[in-house]
């Protein structure tokens, strides 16, 4: 070979092991090798807007995140009539009108029976479920059918008692089983800022055979210190319906997206990864 040559075939091996270095470097400082596109799915009480923290922190590590608030929820949001189906057909539309493929549809809580019915609706669009301690349903069940029996009564109850079908968690539920890794003043911030639940979203029956027929992959982040339905309830009894899936831990309580931000925003992100 001439002297040329071997110069050549030098300067694509100092290339390459650039490349490589330059990879292992993103590796070691977070800094991801390629984007994802999440569709951040809110529990009962909440809105789009208890995503902002960990938006920002997935924004930083080179991802982008939508996080729409469901119909019926929000400051100021009609919440009478609202059904399951309008809370799916808005996720739905969100990410047809933006364009969105190849996306990880996450679910929180309440959110986890939305991302079932919106995978059926847009399987194509979908490259992977992640459930964030979340209700997972099986066909022809609704909420309701798969909470605690005193949990379901309680929200039953309350709805009832208010002059539109709604309900909001009292104070001290939220306080001792949902963020209890808060402290006070910041769990009452985060208190006044949700809104009552449209009940008959925990009402409709929801068929979900398509769901079940389908192979798109699932992963399930379970958060360790998670109060809010008692001692095994989202792992494993509601991950257990999920088949085969991909199990994340973390500390944490069932307000994580709060309180470990920074943590979960990482979770996400291995949560995505084959």
């Amino acid at each position: 070979m001439s002297r040329a040559g071997v110069s050549k075939r030098n300067a694509a091996r100092e290339i390459l092991g650039e490349c490589e270095t330059l990879a292992q470097e993103f590796v070691r400082n977070g800094i991801p090798t390629m984007s994802y596109t999440f569709v951040l799915i809110h529990g009962s009480w909440h809105g789009g807007w208890a995503w902002q923290a960990v938006i920002r922190n997935l924004a930083e590590k080179g991802h982008h995140a939508h996080a729409p608030t469901l119909p019926g929820h929000g400051p100021g949001a009609k919440r009478q009539g609202i059904t399951h189906q309008d809370c799916v057909s808005a996720v739905v539309t969100h990410m047809q009108q933006h364009g969105l493929e190849e996306v990880i549809l996450v679910g929180h809580s309440f959110g986890g029976s939305v991302v079932q019915k919106v995978t059926e609706q847009v399987p194509n669009r979908i490259a992977r479920i992640v459930f964030l301690d979340a209700l997972v349903l099986e066909d022809n069940e609704c909420v309701l059918d798969i909470l605690p029996a005193e949990f379901a009564a309680l929200v039953n109850h309350l709805a009832g008692a208010s002059s539109d079908n709604t309900m909001l968690i009292p104070w001290e539920i939220w306080r001792d089983n949902l963020i209890q890794d808060a402290p006070d003043s910041v769990a009452r911030a985060i208190w006044e800022q949700l809104s009552p639940e449209p009940n008959q979203v925990n009402l409709d029956k929801l068929d979900l055979k398509r769901y079940y027929s389908l192979a798109i992959p699932r992963s399930f982040i379970y958060c360790r210190q998670d109060k809010a339905m008692g001692s095994g309830y989202f792992h494993p009894r509601m991950s257990s319906r999920l088949g085969a899936f991909k199990l994340l831990e973390m500390d944490g309580s069932h307000e994580v997206m709060f309180t470990r931000p920074r943590e979960l925003a990482d979770k996400l992100i291995e949560a995505s990864a084959d």
